[in-house]
């Protein structure tokens, strides 16, 4: 079934909006590369659009209120009240705001042959080859025994320092490039070099002292952070590419940038959210941590963070119920905002041409992911497709069905089958992406376009 490329349908007044849209996703990207910036930025936004914190409303919610909720830093859930009660249910866009990256141990700072490195535990599914020799930085909190919070950013400002992980050079390479791509790099070799001057003679103890490198960064951390080593114990530091968020192509035609997965659905759904100003339904976004290791933990999907907000909002507009609480989740309709595969010539034979979801050709909607048998998956009713179909149709989205590869390649998972253990209609959607869990992920702005335009319509429609 041939879908439509959406670069061929627009008009101008759209490619001006379309302009608009990417140019605010690439500042998000920027200025979100971890989840607690992401939260931040995100409650900066909704805040400006009058969104006011749950905790701080006394009395009753109506028709119209706009609240949100924040779970440690790393979560969010927000929502417009509408004019239906709340247990008839609710239109749920949800998208996970963590990405693939390298971690900082708790334990991290050593000196080896006079070169200082932190030592680093790899987050979510890399192909570890692909983070050596890259200018990484160093993103975070570092927080005292006093509650003390330190933000952490190295690497970002063009007078930042960046950080790296070396690679052996291909002349001593032999053995190495023999390897599977898989063991070409040791997940215990991903260590982070900082650092290579050893204290000033002056700032010694004495002229033999050992690793004078190690204690130079320290004192570096310490002028600028006012830290010791063993506040690295209760420090969340997360190495990330160095750099902005670029057009990609001589037509400026893509983006190119780290994180992508999944905080293109993630910002596209917070503009929707932002940009619909009345719905019948409650309109609601979910941004979740954790998703790329299994959604566990207080911040993930798997937490009973969004039930528990879902019970204080019945509460404020109906009276406390465990019941309507129950009606209100399984009434629900989602959209599992989540990317998807995107066909790469270069690359063929991992897809099912038929299935596959391509550049320039709208959103994407899975109805089911998982892996082989489509194992773990959540597998959308016949029914509610045909609902989102009409969704789509009504503003004119331009939207395809995929699939991640081919049946027996592999797959992937998402939080979809999360929800639906509340019994509520979800499908997988989002945008196509190539190169996806590298550190420099590759998006079309038509896609990024009419995921904004096709959560729109999804609010305002189903």
């Amino acid at each position: 079934m041939e879908r439509r490329n959406a670069w061929k349908t627009y008009t101008q007044e759209q490619l001006k909006e379309l302009d608009q849209i990417n140019d605010r996703y690439k500042i998000c990207l920027d200025e979100g590369k971890t989840e607690r910036e992401c939260i931040r930025l995100t409650v900066k936004e909704l805040e400006k659009q009058g969104y006011r914190n749950l905790n701080d409303i006394k009395g009753s919610l109506k028709t119209g209120d706009k609240v949100y909720a924040v779970c440690m830093g790393k979560s969010i859930a927000m929502f417009r009240i509408g004019k239906e009660p709340l247990e008839n249910g609710m239109n749920i866009l949800g998208a996970h705001i963590d990405s693939p990256r390298i971690d900082v141990k708790q334990n991290p700072l050593y000196e080896n042959e006079e070169l200082a490195y932190l030592d680093t535990h790899y987050y979510g599914g890399i192909k570890k080859y692909q983070w050596v020799t890259l200018p990484l930085a160093l993103h975070g909190v570092i927080v005292k025994t006093d509650g003390t919070v330190q933000e952490v950013n190295i690497g970002e400002k063009e007078e930042d320092p960046v950080f790296v992980v070396t690679d052996l050079l291909i002349h001593l390479a032999g053995k190495q490039m023999e390897k599977k791509a898989s063991a070409v790099i040791d997940g215990e070799k991903l260590d982070l070099l900082i650092g290579s001057r050893p204290l000033e003679k002056e700032e010694r103890l004495d002229e033999s002292e050992k690793e004078a490198v190690k204690a130079n960064v320290m004192r570096i951390l310490t002028d600028y952070y006012d830290m010791e080593e063993e506040d690295f114990l209760s420090a969340e530091l997360e190495i990330v590419p160095a750099g902005k968020a670029r057009d990609c192509g001589i037509d400026r035609s893509m983006i190119l940038a780290y994180g992508q997965d999944d905080r293109v659905c993630a910002f596209t759904s917070l503009f929707a959210m932002l940009d619909v100003k009345e719905a019948v339904r409650t309109s609601c976004c979910i941004l979740v941590d954790k998703e790329e290791i299994g959604s566990v933990g207080a911040t993930g999907m798997h937490s009973r963070f969004f039930e528990n907000v879902v019970a204080e909002l019945v509460a404020l507009t109906e009276g406390e119920s465990e019941l309507k609480v129950r009606r209100a989740l399984q009434n629900s309709r989602m959209l599992s905002s989540d990317v998807s595969a995107a066909y790469d010539p270069m690359y063929a034979e991992a897809f099912e041409k038929r299935s596959a979801a391509f550049f320039g050709k709208g959103l994407v909607f899975n109805k089911f992911t998982g892996a082989r048998g489509k194992s773990g998956s959540n597998d959308a009713n016949a029914e509610y497709l045909a609902e989102i179909r009409r969704a789509m149709n009504t503003e004119d989205i331009s939207y395809q069905f995929a699939e991640l590869g081919k049946v027996d390649i592999g797959g992937g998972g998402t939080i979809a089958y999360i929800m639906a253990n509340y019994g509520m209609e979800v499908i997988d959607s989002g945008v196509a992406v190539l190169s996806m869990h590298a550190p420099w992920e590759v998006t079309s702005k038509a896609d990024v376009y009419e995921a904004y335009r096709g959560y729109k319509s999804f609010l305002r429609n189903i």
